[in-house]
């Protein structure tokens, strides 16, 4: 052939060790992390932990926080698959210095400060405020479904639960029967003081299925009885009784509690919950809500639940924007799942106390279907909060406001989902979800914020 190719030696050795840091380009989101972690980020949490002097020394707090960092904002998020990052990946061999820290080592450190590193959704939204990234002028809520680490097939119900506990029970008692002739037989073969075969594979297995189910039968009736008697305790509040009825009208109702036949519990992750999601299919999930600054679609409030209904959170998600941030939002934008007789009057006197505004739908609106007529006139003196609510919104300057909603909050989502892997936690229990959430939320801040600086040219930022 007549074409020069450019030189091409697979065997060709380093006259010099190669530089690592030569490999990653100057604006590199990996740099940026290392620079959070190592100058800004307060991990003095952590630390704190380590006082046991016995042992061998444990991987440097800075490497681990970094990896996990890097790894929930660009969606590398198991353990194992971070332990081979730090192999194949440049970003993560930077990052690790080029050590490569085992699966191991990075999922105990994840589940030991979960707590410190959900904290650092904090730290990330004071820094975005430094960065001038939260205005606070109109922020959204709204909620996601994020599924568990836990399978819809291992859920049973209450009426099923009862169901399969008779018929495991009777499986059971003719297994242990028929384990008995066997270890009569087994005595008078090799003897009474001789051991014979261990306990059969399928004795074993019904019993702890059997033990499972009687747990989470327990479980379902324990949270009826407590749902219930919260229930009459409040009710008898509402009617003025002595603590003594309602101690007593709390336990009367607790003991007569039972659980509706189609209460469910997952045997994986017991306190995640069946709900529907944006698919249209039901799976085991939890409800992540946020609230979301329209100015850069920072969240500046977030927390996980496993109740799949929205309408309770309006007002916890309200103040914890306003702690978080030390500043009331001015407008808060929130879909028809967050109405209510109840939430709409708190809402109210939380405009009066603090000046926020709320827009929140009374109702869904169809596709297509034309937009309510604007409203003349002064408003009827007899109108409901809702009333009221859904007049504001008909009104021009209401329809504008709110119309912003979907913009602000829905894409944070999706590109969570998408960019971060967000779609399914990976640890299990309400505790954990909640942390790892967190975390995910934190790194979302910090991706926003990366781009910020990129293209502001802002200087180092310093914690305030």
């Amino acid at each position: 052939m007549d074409k020069t190719f450019r030189a091409f030696d697979p065997d060709q050795v380093f006259l010099l060790p190669p530089s690592l840091d030569e490999w990653l380009p100057t604006e590199h989101l990996a740099r940026f992390v290392a620079d959070l972690v190592d100058e800004h980020l307060d991990l003095s949490r952590i630390y704190a932990s380590y006082r046991e002097g016995r042992g061998a020394p444990p991987y440097d707090p800075r490497l681990m926080v970094r990896l996990l960092i890097y790894g929930y904002t660009t969606g590398v998020r198991s353990s194992r698959a971070i332990e081979r990052a730090c192999i194949d990946i440049v970003a993560f061999r930077w990052l690790a210095a080029g050590t490569a820290p085992d699966y191991r080592s990075i999922a105990r450190f994840r589940r030991r400060h979960l707590s410190a590193l959900g904290h650092l959704f904090l730290q990330a939204l004071a820094l975005c405020q430094a960065a001038g990234m939260v205005k606070l002028g109109k922020v959204a809520l709204d909620g996601t479904k994020v599924r568990a680490n836990a399978s819809k097939r291992k859920a049973m119900s209450y009426a099923r639960m009862s169901e399969k506990e008779k018929i495991l029970a009777q499986e059971v008692s003719e297994l242990l029967a028929a384990a008995e002739d066997v270890d009569q037989d087994e005595d008078a073969r090799y003897g009474k003081d001789k051991r014979g075969d261990e306990l059969p594979a399928e004795l074993a297995r019904r019993e702890s299925r059997l033990v499972k189910i009687r747990e989470a039968k327990v479980a379902l009736e324990a949270e009826a009885a407590a749902a219930a008697a919260e229930k009459a305790e409040a009710k008898a509040r509402e009617k003025g009784l002595d603590e003594e009825a309602v101690a007593e009208r709390a336990a009367e109702a607790g003991a007569s509690a039972a659980p509706r036949p189609k209460a469910q519990r997952n045997f994986t992750d017991p306190q995640s919950k069946i709900m529907l999601t944006g698919s249209g299919a039901f799976e085991q999930c939890y409800n992540a809500q946020a609230v979301v600054d329209a100015e850069h679609q920072v969240i500046i409030a977030t927390d996980v639940g496993d109740c799949a209904a929205d309408v309770n959170t309006l007002i916890p998600m309200t103040e914890q924007a306003t702690a978080n941030t030390g500043q009331a939002p001015g407008q808060l934008l929130a879909d028809a799942g967050y109405c209510s007789a109840a939430n709409l009057d708190a809402a109210a006197e939380l405009t009066q106390a603090t000046g926020t505004e709320f827009f929140i739908a009374t109702g869904r609106q169809r596709r297509g279907e034309p937009a309510p007529i604007a409203p003349r006139g002064p408003i009827p003196q007899g109108a409901t909060a809702k009333q009221r609510m859904a007049r504001k919104l008909a009104t021009k300057n209401g329809r504008a406001v709110y119309a912003r909603r979907k913009v602000i909050v829905e894409p944070v989502f999706g590109q969570m989902s998408i960019l971060q892997n967000a779609k399914q936690l990976l640890l299990r229990g309400l505790e954990g979800a909640h942390g790892e959430w967190l975390l995910l939320a934190a790194c979302h801040n910090l991706r926003k914020l990366h781009g910020h600086i990129g293209t502001s040219g802002l200087p180092a930022l310093q914690m305030t």
